[in-house]
């Protein structure tokens, strides 16, 4: 099984259209930032493309519409915001928007919302199958979260969350300038950067690598 992640999209997908055109996927995750503020037709339109490509599974992010995970559901994708979905063997638990910013951008919850939303999931994202945390934020004090200041800004919540259940693996972005991969006890931490610069995250999985939650992945710039 092949899976095309991709985050922060910020209305420039060309570059991933293009890879799309010339490499087949079976799976795409997006997790958030698929506008630039919007607009609304926009968001929808480009979820839509790359499901022409493959099955899309979707949360938004804090530069998104407002009103984006209603926005999902009207879209081809499959909305995984607060929710738990499914790629075969898979389990997804999914989260969009991020802890606050100095930005005051449209979807920008506090840490301990945030904790209170994930802990829901604790019994599902503590399992023994590949589970796979699609969130927009990054967990606090990675290499998933830090700034060109050096500065870390990720989630405490999504931290914590990560620390108490160890999910085979969580998927991020939001700091685009953090590229590159880390863990949390075993569970793989992978933040592939902007994908409106062409970047992106490519996961590879056999049968037996979900069985016995190994991941392979690789970070590719388009």
């Amino acid at each position: 099984m092949k899976i095309l992640m991709i985050t922060d999209i910020h209305s420039n997908p060309d570059k991933i259209y293009s890879y799309l055109d010339n490499n087949s996927v079976d799976e795409i995750i997006i997790t958030g930032d698929v506008t630039e503020f919007g607009p609304e037709k926009l968001f929808v339109d480009t979820l839509n493309k790359f499901s022409e490509y493959a099955n899309v599974h979707a949360l938004f992010g804090n530069c998104d519409p407002k009103n984006s995970n209603e926005l999902i559901d009207e879209s081809d994708a499959i909305n995984i915001h607060d929710s738990i979905s499914n790629i075969g063997d898979i389990k997804l638990i999914g989260f969009g928007g991020s802890n606050p910013t100095p930005f005051d951008t449209p979807n920008e919850y506090s840490d301990e919302f945030l904790y209170e939303s994930l802990s829901k999931y604790s019994d599902e994202l503590s399992s023994d199958s590949f589970t796979i945390l699609v969130t927009h934020a990054p967990p606090l004090d990675t290499n998933a979260d830090r700034i060109e200041s050096g500065a870390h800004v990720g989630s405490c919540a999504v931290r914590k969350i990560i620390e108490e259940t160890q999910p085979t693996l969580n998927v991020c972005g939001h700091v685009h300038e953090s590229i590159g991969q880390d863990t949390i006890g075993n569970t793989v931490i992978v933040n592939p950067g902007d994908a409106n610069t062409g970047h992106a995250c490519i996961i590879e999985l056999s049968q037996d690598d979900i069985n016995n939650q190994n991941v392979n992945l690789s970070l590719i710039e388009i």
